[in-house]
C-alpha cells in the first residue's frame, strides 16, 4: 500500500476538540501529522517515523494534525485528539500509523525496518479518523 491520500481543503476538525496553535517551521498541508519542535526551534514541523529524534517521531505527546495548510513562519491550528474528518478514503475499523514519509498517514504494512510505530488513530468511517496518538518507542526491525 502507499501513503493515504489527504484532500487538505475537506480536512475538518468536529466540534470541541482539543487544539493547539502556533507558528509553523516548514510548509505544511492541511492533514499533515507535525510536531512541535521544542528542542530547537519551538515551531510545528513535520511529524517523521524513521526521524532521528524521538520528539519528531510523536514521543512528547506535542504531536497532531494539521488543520490548515501553512507555509514557513505562517500561523497554524493543529488537533491533538478526537475525530477528524480526512477528506481520504480510509478504512473502518483500520488502524494508521505516522509514515517515514514526513508529515504522511499509513496502514501498519508500510511500517518498514527502522521505522518507529505511532499510532495515528483508527477510522471512524471512509472518511474520519479518530485520532489518538500513541508513540510506542519500538522500532520495525
Amino acid at each position: 500500500m502507499a501513503d493515504i491520500v489527504i484532500t487538505a481543503s475537506s480536512v475538518v476538525a468536529s466540534a470541541g476538540v482539543p487544539t493547539k496553535t502556533g507558528i509553523a517551521g516548514a510548509a505544511i498541508a492541511a492533514g499533515d501529522i507535525v510536531y512541535l519542535d521544542t528542542a530547537t526551534t519551538g515551531k510545528w514541523q513535520l511529524a517523521d517515523s524513521d526521524a532521528a529524534t524521538a520528539e519528531a517521531r510523536g514521543q512528547t505527546g506535542n504531536i497532531g494534525v494539521a488543520l490548515n495548510s501553512a507555509a514557513a513562519n505562517q500561523p497554524i491550528v493543529v488537533q491533538t485528539e478526537g475525530p477528524v474528518t480526512l477528506g481520504a478514503v480510509l478504512t473502518a475499523g483500520v488502524a494508521y500509523y505516522l509514515s517515514d514519509t514526513p508529515g504522511k498517514l499509513c496502514p501498519v504494512a508500510d511500517i518498514t525496518g527502522g521505522d518507529y510505530y505511532t499510532l495515528v488513530g483508527l477510522a471512524a468511517s471512509t472518511t474520519v479518523l479518530n485520532v489518538d496518538f500513541q508513540y510506542s518507542g519500538v522500532a520495525s526491525p
